[in-house]
């Protein structure tokens, strides 16, 4: 009896040790914008402070990524964001508005594989699109700018940034032109049991009014499966080190559930 009960553990920890190996390895292919995985997530953001009135914002930001293999050493990632918002407020006295802000659309052209140096990269186009439901949810101006995102993952860490630039081409002539610089520095770190600690910041800096907005983010990540499907739960918060004159001030939060597909 006591040799069956030792063989039945033995292999539950042959089970489990590739269960865990394998969440670490998708935790971690959710901390590089360009790994080769799908992954659908839903984002909930919390802000306040805006204009004179105090303002707060609510934004639900889907994010499906979807990675396109071109050929045997490239690949092609499809970066969607798709916010759905909730604001009161928001300049001045102007009252509640529901429904769609404008959409970004980025796609990246990848190596396959990292540089000799351990370095992954892309680079590609980025597009504003105008899809915002009502006039305070939306620039109505069509943009389009370059993108790139260098990182290098090491043992638990991953580190690099994201950046991208927008100068509307077209839209709306009463509105004010968009010529905006982003900017997403982050570091995390990866437990073997599929935990990412994640720091970064998602930096704009708009050229058209010289202004700065500095969110500083502070997550947690937890990889689970539910039902054989793998899930990424996470929360935080983050801090406005800076913010534009009308834009949010001091803390807010973050919550976010993704869907993950591994091949």
């Amino acid at each position: 009896m006591k040799q069956l009960f030792a063989l039945i553990l033995l292999a539950l920890a042959f089970q489990i040790a590739p269960s865990i190996a394998q969440d670490e390895d998708l935790a971690k292919k959710l901390s590089n914008p360009v790994a080769s995985l799908i992954s659908v997530p839903f984002q909930w953001n919390y802000d306040h402070g805006f204009g004179p009135a105090g303002g707060n914002k609510i934004t639900l930001n889907i994010q499906p990524v979807i990675p396109i293999s071109l050929n045997e050493d490239w690949n092609l990632i499809s970066r969607t964001i798709l916010p759905v918002v909730w604001q009161d407020d928001i300049a001045g006295n102007s009252g509640t508005q529901f429904g769609l802000s404008d959409m970004t659309q980025s796609f990246f052209f990848s190596p396959k594989r990292p540089t000799s140096g351990g370095i992954i990269w892309g680079a590609g186009p980025v597009l504003l699109l105008p899809t915002g439901t009502d006039d305070l949810l939306s620039t109505r101006k069509w943009g389009a700018g370059p993108t790139g995102v260098l990182l290098r993952q090491s043992g638990p860490w991953t580190y690099g940034g994201l950046a991208n630039h927008v100068w509307s081409y077209a839209g709306d002539d009463n509105r004010s032109n968009v010529n905006a610089t982003f900017l997403q520095p982050f570091l995390s770190y990866t437990t073997k049991h599929a935990w990412t600690f994640t720091l970064n910041s998602q930096t704009t800096y708009d050229w058209t009014s010289n202004e700065w907005s500095i969110p500083i983010n502070v997550m947690i990540a937890k990889l689970v499966t539910i039902d054989k499907q793998p899930v990424s739960l996470q929360a935080g918060v983050r801090y406005y080190a800076a913010s534009s004159d009308n834009g949010p001030e001091g803390f807010g939060a973050r919550a976010a559930v993704t869907f993950l597909f591994p091949k």
